[in-house]
């Protein structure tokens, strides 16, 4: 008995990181006949808006139809096991599918071994818990991104609803190309995209109408909020069944004046290797050229996967009162992208718009996912000879609709009100995004790295006079700003007649590095030939750790800053009551 008591431990300890790598058996164990009829719910309703947002998206890929639906059911069953967020769902997304048209060259070897190597990616950072990375895209560059994004996703779709043809895909092109040829614009599609776009609204608005239950009413009252609530959350199945349906009409009728979505292949997709090679006219490409040709689309789609899944799970996790492990996340983002490569899958991330269905549903756990799965399985398995009547005009109208409301403009008045300087990442992203994505990426990415290193390089130094001059540093010192730290001293002690002695108050400093360390020791060299002094007080023991070790020649510290002040015979401090003298400068 006692041997089983000190293995109890033990167990118990394992069990919980069983419990860390398989979030599954944390619910599992208490699931309920109500959750389930709530998961039901969300997962038919979610299954219901997946599945004509997964034609869609595959468009956006530049891909055929039919692997916008072969990227949409993996994530589901990947997630119910690993995922810890209960509301988000894994799918093709509209920045998603836009970043591998830019990157898969609308070649599927292209985009399946790019979910491959995405996967892996994603699986060792979330192995070698990475994902403090992320941590280093901004939200201005982020915000800039899919604010352009919005904007090319949404303007590529105005050719499906024209039902122009051969609009070439760069947007400046695109852009020249759509306005040159409106006279080639087809009456059928422009007149059959422009209502399914009006009904796709009209029903968004209406959903956002529905009244909320107060207190006790009739039956009926309920039921007619469900029929609605219902209605307007499956309108894009909806919209397409009827899009479908009037070109099935006509197509019966002896005339066509829709583009078609044509022939998609019936039945699940191979399970096979994702293709380490490819052919091009009558030669191979090889695996290095492939990965040589995808280039930086090795690091954007991956990171960029990761942040919009976990950005996405943190928010309705807030919401919904519950936290998650965004290394876990890093897991099931990964292997979800690893294994859909076996299955034709292009690159897959969270998607905020199903998410948000999923949770306004009422769903309970991720068993929601398994029934969107499903769904998706059963669409492969036998609908895909009714989607060659769907036409593009009601893809585009779905797309459109999708993409628009990510173009949030209040972040521009957001940002000049909080840090003007924010605006320059974010206008740098959003604008080189429209010539390459990831040219807009990266460039945001340097110019919020050189805002923050300018921070670090050119620390605030406030600068008051007390008698004797007294500068307080008001954040860590390390190398890049030791030439600022130099300018400030000699501007205000050395450079004027005759030269002022200086106290450092290091009381908000948190760290020095070697490099500040050696420039110290040079200005106390200075201030010695002036024949004035450079003392220092209330240094933190981390910090005056390292000046110690440095061992700098006339080097005093004075554990209070009164004390430094009476060492130089000057004016006490006032007290914290009382009001601090004004400051003679502000070093920036």
């Amino acid at each position: 008995m006692a041997e089983w008591d000190r293995e109890a431990p033990e167990r118990c300890c394992s069990y919980l990181a069983l419990q860390r790598r398989l979030p599954v058996l944390r619910w599992l164990p208490r699931y309920s006949l109500l959750w389930l009829q709530l998961d039901l719910l969300a997962g038919v309703t979610v299954g219901l808006t997946v599945v004509p947002q997964a034609l869609a998206y595959a468009e956006v890929a530049g891909l055929p139809v039919q692997y916008g639906l072969y990227s949409s059911f993996v994530g589901c069953f990947v997630y119910c096991l690993l995922g810890t967020s209960k509301d988000v769902t894994l799918g093709p997304t509209a920045i998603m599918s836009l970043l591998v048209s830019s990157y898969a060259f609308h070649d599927p070897a292209y985009a399946v071994l790019l979910t491959f190597l995405s996967g892996c990616i994603q699986l060792a950072m979330g192995l070698l818990h990475l994902g403090f990375l992320l941590d280093f895209i901004s939200c201005p560059v982020i915000k800039g991104f899919t604010l352009a994004a919005s904007v090319t996703i949404s303007f590529s779709q105005v050719k499906n609803i024209l039902g122009l043809h051969n609009v070439p895909r760069q947007f400046f092109l695109q852009v020249y190309h759509t306005f040159q040829r409106l006279g080639e614009t087809r009456a059928g599609d422009a007149v059959l995209g422009l209502v399914c776009l009006a009904t796709l609204v009209g029903l968004r608005v209406m959903q956002g109408g529905v009244p909320r239950s107060h207190g006790v009413e009739p039956a009926s009252v309920r039921i007619s909020r469900r029929i609605v609530w219902t209605v307007t959350t499956a309108r894009n199945a909806l919209v397409v069944l009827f899009a479908g349906l009037v070109a099935y009409a006509f197509q019966v009728m002896g005339s066509q004046p829709f583009t078609l979505t044509g022939e998609t292949p019936q039945g699940l997709p191979p399970f096979r290797l994702p293709p380490f090679s490819t052919a091009e006219g009558n030669s191979t490409v090889p695996f290095r050229e492939m990965v040589q040709d995808l280039g930086a689309g090795l690091a954007v789609v991956p990171l960029m996967g990761l942040l919009e899944t976990i950005a996405i799970a943190k928010a309705f996790a807030s919401q919904n009162g519950y936290r998650i492990d965004s290394n876990q996340e890093l897991l099931a983002m990964g292997l979800t992208n690893l294994l859909g490569s076996f299955v034709s899958s292009y690159p897959v991330t969270g998607s905020f718009g199903r998410t948000a269905v999923n949770a306004q549903t009422g769903v309970c756990t991720p068993a929601g996912g398994l029934v969107t799965g499903a769904l998706v399985l059963l669409s492969l398995a036998y609908l895909t000879s009714l989607f060659y009547y769907i036409p593009k005009a009601a893809l585009a109208a779905v797309i459109i609709c999708a993409a628009a409301p990510v173009f949030d403009a209040r972040i521009f008045g957001a940002l000049w009100r909080v840090k003007r300087l924010d605006l320059v990442p974010l206008g740098v992203t959003f604008l080189l995004c429209f010539w390459e994505m990831q040219y807009g990426i990266v460039a945001g990415i340097l110019v919020s790295g050189i805002l923050l290193l300018y921070t670090i390089a050119r620390p605030r130094i406030t600068v008051s006079d007390q008698g004797v001059l007294l500068m307080q540093p008001a954040s860590g010192l390390h190398f890049p700003a030791v030439e600022s730290l130099r300018d400030a001293m000699h501007r205000w002690a050395l450079a004027v007649s005759p030269p002022r002695g200086v106290i450092l108050d290091g009381s908000h400093l948190s760290s020095v590095d070697y490099t500040v360390a050696v420039g110290l020791a040079d200005l106390l060299q200075e201030f010695q030939r002036k024949g004035v002094p450079l003392t220092f007080a209330g240094l933190q023991g981390p910090v005056l750790r390292v000046l110690l070790a440095a061992d700098l020649a006339g080097f005093h510290h004075f554990p209070s800053l009164e004390e430094a002040k009476q060492a130089h015979g000057a004016e006490l401090l006032p007290k914290a009551s009382e009001n601090p003298p004004p400051a003679s400068g502000l070093i920036q």
